[in-house]
């Protein structure tokens, strides 16, 4: 997916459960698939046949076209994947909908938390009330040695969009034009997917971006840095 991806399992006897080992290969099978169907860098991908004009018939294909509306709804059009320069490009939803998936497939393991870190797009359980939460540090992207605070997440998700990493990536649909109001945006919530949204839609909205996202979802945090 062109990013670090890590994976986390805390428990009793997880460096001795041989089982674990399988469903860590599955959480990256998972997020291979995820690629190999929506990655804008192959030319045999199904994002890739949708920019040339093809129709694509893949049952998740549909599935990410129609969060793609919903979440355009949800944002007020600042996430619109169809209004990119270069073509249509899901990838700002795509990343944390993998995660989730991917995520999703640990929850059957029982007694095992798991911490899944996607390039920043985080997926947080713990499954024991006797463990402690996850603490994720926010990058201060003015010094990425520092931290603008911490989330304590138990089960949940974190996401951070921004230019520190990969400079001005992120567009603002309302201009064709990258967004530069801020620095950082970082949403902590119940879902990965939508986390990871509102990170892309606050940040192209700007300088307002805690009011906006306080009004459209209140179960979500922002952290804002400019």
């Amino acid at each position: 997916m062109g990013m670090p991806v890590s994976l986390h399992l805390r428990g009793p006897g997880v460096r001795e459960d041989p089982g674990l080992a399988a469903a860590a290969e599955g959480v990256f099978a998972v997020l291979r698939d995820v690629d190999r169907l929506f990655s804008t860098y192959r030319d045999d991908s199904e994002v890739s046949a949708i920019r040339r004009g093809e129709p694509s018939r893949h049952p998740l294909v549909r599935d990410v076209l129609g969060l793609c509306r919903e979440a355009r709804d949800r944002t007020d059009g600042l996430f619109d994947p169809w209004l990119l320069p270069g073509g249509f490009d899901p990838s700002g939803l795509v990343k944390g909908w993998a995660v989730e998936r991917a995520a999703a497939t640990l929850h059957a393991l029982g007694d095992v938390d798991h911490c899944l870190n996607a390039g920043g797009d985080i997926a947080l359980h713990v499954a024991a009330p006797s463990r402690p939460a996850w603490r994720v540090g926010i990058e201060d992207p003015r010094d990425r040695g520092a931290q603008l605070g911490v989330r304590t997440v138990r089960t949940g998700a974190v996401a951070t969009s921004g230019t520190a990493a990969r400079g001005a990536h992120i567009v603002d649909p309302r201009s064709g034009a990258p967004a530069t109001g801020l620095l950082s945006v970082t949403v902590s919530g119940p879902s990965p997917l939508w986390a990871d949204v509102y990170a892309t839609a606050a940040f192209a909205h700007g300088p307002g971006a805690e009011a906006w996202l306080r009004r459209r979802a209140p179960e979500y945090e922002i952290t804002v840095a400019v």
